[in-house]
């Protein structure tokens, strides 16, 4: 059973055209239901505000749950998703991840100060075996290629503030790779280590995807840009240096 619209949920839309729309997602909102009893998600807001693109997507079972969507922002991320909104823009943007031609960048705050200025994380992933929700680098006969880097943009007492661009997009793939080298997300209780700081009155993960840059359907190079939620921006404003 495809999933229903609900009017009740609004979209902060940052930019739209005849094929695609760009969606700055809050944090607390699924991406796409999970079941179809599920009516709270991105995907039942924008059946109401683009009821065609029920028909956008591969014709799969697990595609009728999440039409137009091609990549995913996990519920407590918040930042920029793109929507196909017909199925020829659904093809183009799904060849464009393929190629790894669409720029992403993420706002992370981890634990602790990463030594290195820049990085690159390349272990593969995998699911967990001790919880199917959870994603894990240990390798395995099903494990998947990954691919992420990161700089660091501000040094803090307890923490580091990171510019992250994933390469690949695994499953929660840079909460599993920056925990894999030993700075975990701050406010992440899935990958997060016993004992560790964790800034007052944070309530979720700090992760905000907040720039994508990649080439329109018309050829033109677009780029789009969502600052900090009022939420992480007050964590970062009283951070000690």
């Amino acid at each position: 059973m495809p999933p229903k619209p609900n009017p009740s949920i609004k979209l902060d839309i940052i930019y739209e055209d005849e094929d695609i729309i760009v969606i700055d997602k809050p944090a607390g909102m699924l991406t796409h239901p999970l079941r179809s009893d599920q009516n709270d998600t991105l995907i039942n807001a924008l059946l109401v505000y683009c009821p065609t693109i029920k028909d956008v997507g591969d014709n799969s079972p697990t595609d009728e749950l999440r039409p137009g969507i091609v990549h995913r922002l996990d519920k407590d991320t918040s930042g920029l998703i793109i929507a196909a909104k017909n199925n020829k823009s659904f093809e183009y943007l799904k060849n464009q991840f393929a190629q790894r031609k669409i720029e992403k960048h993420y706002l992370a705050l981890v634990i602790g100060k990463i030594k290195d200025k820049k990085g690159i994380i390349t272990k593969a992933i995998s699911r967990s075996k001790k919880s199917g929700f959870k994603r894990s680098v240990l390798l395995d006969e099903k494990s998947k290629s990954a691919w992420t880097e990161y700089k660091v943009l501000k040094y803090f007492k307890d923490y580091t503030l990171l510019d992250v661009f994933p390469k690949t997009g695994r499953t929660h793939q840079i909460r599993v790779h920056l925990s894999s080298i030993g700075h975990p997300i701050a406010g992440d209780w899935q990958y997060k280590f016993k004992r560790q700081p964790l800034p007052e009155n944070l309530k979720r993960q700090f992760l905000h995807a907040h720039a994508l840059k990649f080439q329109l359907l018309n050829g033109k190079m677009a780029e789009f840009k969502s600052p900090l939620p009022k939420d992480l921006k007050n964590i970062f404003d009283n951070l000690k240096q």
